[in-house]
């Protein structure tokens, strides 16, 4: 018979009491994402959502409808949330990367689901970082319906933490776009993004470690009153709504042809995805601004111009193509929704790659 002393989950790095804590303080933020699609069961295992609502104010009435799903994690901003201490911003970058796949297709976001795995469970910051995805959520119109929170120490280094989600939306079949739709002549808008978004954050971090840069201090170069870790961990801009918003003004017309979320890549790896093999995007830079974040970045790092194009977005986060007639109006429908909108270009014949001059 052993004299060893019982041994516990909490000695092997898990403790079950602080993650029943973490519920408790993440459920008003979770709720606060529910519309009246959602059905609530107490201690349920699973989340529940209505495809339609039977109510005349809510009710959708699909004809043909083709469910859409998208999954996407944060990447590497992970490590620099965690080194300024800053974790309530996370959560909406999380949120972005998924929904802004998802409404390129033309989908409403339906719901969203989230995965945090940490060394040790501090119900504080894990409480911060998901109400991060509930405010996501918010912006993107869609319901937080659960979770999962693993507390794994031999996985992960102690401060470290990883964040994955999936969002699932809805779109009716005949409105599905794929670009497909395109046409010579169309006209490329693009939106501004916020800042770095949620990509090239591994080679963020080495010119930030490499230059000994502090991000805790403000720059001149960034022209900001925001310290440099405050500008980094900006979160990603969520364009559904505005994008949900066109779409449903011009039912009748589908005066967009095709849309382009720009992530890792940038404008040249992404655009393409929206053309057809006969078509190119003319685009030229001098169309919009790039952020003082990006070319503080490259100066530091002495980083090469067309690495930077390859790997950031360059101040573009989103790109419609649209019927050139419709242009202005779509133009002005985004400005309106809180968008700032440059014309970038054009579609000419080509090969399906993106020209940028």
């Amino acid at each position: 018979m052993s004299d060893s002393k019982p041994m516990t989950y909490a000695q092997s790095g898990v403790d079950i009491e602080a993650g029943d804590q973490m519920v408790s303080m993440i459920r008003r933020h979770m709720k606060r994402t529910y519309g009246p699609r959602v059905i609530e069961k107490h201690g349920g295992f699973a989340g529940f959502f209505r495809l339609d609502y039977n109510e005349k104010l809510f009710k959708r009435n699909y004809k043909d409808p083709v469910l859409v799903a998208c999954t996407d994690g944060v990447g590497t901003k992970v490590k620099l949330a965690a080194q300024a201490g800053i974790y309530d911003t996370v959560g909406i970058d999380l949120v972005a990367m998924s929904v802004n796949d998802l409404v390129v297709t033309g989908a409403e976001p339906l719901f969203f689901l989230d995965y945090l795995g940490v060394n040790h469970l501090n119900p504080q910051q894990a409480t911060d970082m998901v109400k991060g995805v509930a405010d996501g959520c918010h912006q993107a119109g869609c319901a937080l319906l659960g979770g999962e929170t693993a507390e794994m120490p031999d996985v992960y280094a102690p401060n470290d933490f990883d964040m994955a989600g999936f969002a699932v939306g809805v779109v009716e079949r005949k409105r599905m776009l794929d670009g497909t739709r395109v046409e010579k002549g169309d006209v490329i808008l693009g939106l501004a993004s916020s800042g770095l978004h949620s990509n090239g954050y591994s080679l963020v971090r080495a010119i930030i470690d490499n230059k000994g840069l502090n991000l805790s201090h403000c720059y001149p170069e960034l022209e900001s009153d925001e310290t440099l870790g405050q500008i980094v961990l900006t979160p990603t801009r969520i364009y559904t709504k505005p994008i949900i918003s066109v779409l449903r003004k011009y039912r009748v017309k589908q005066v967009v042809s095709s849309m382009a979320h720009i992530t890792g890549g940038g404008i040249i790896g992404n655009l393409n995805r929206a053309l057809t093999s006969d078509l190119d995007a003319k685009v030229a830079r001098k169309n919009w601004p790039v952020p003082p974040i990006f070319q503080f970045l490259q100066g530091q790092g002495n980083v090469e111009p067309e690495e930077m194009d390859r790997v950031f977005n360059m101040g573009i986060g989103f790109c419609l193509i649209v019927r050139p007639t419709f242009a202005k109006s779509v133009k002005k429908r985004l400005e309106k929704a809180g968008q700032t909108v440059y014309k970038m270009g054009s579609i000419v014949k080509g090969k399906g790659r993106v020209k940028l001059t």
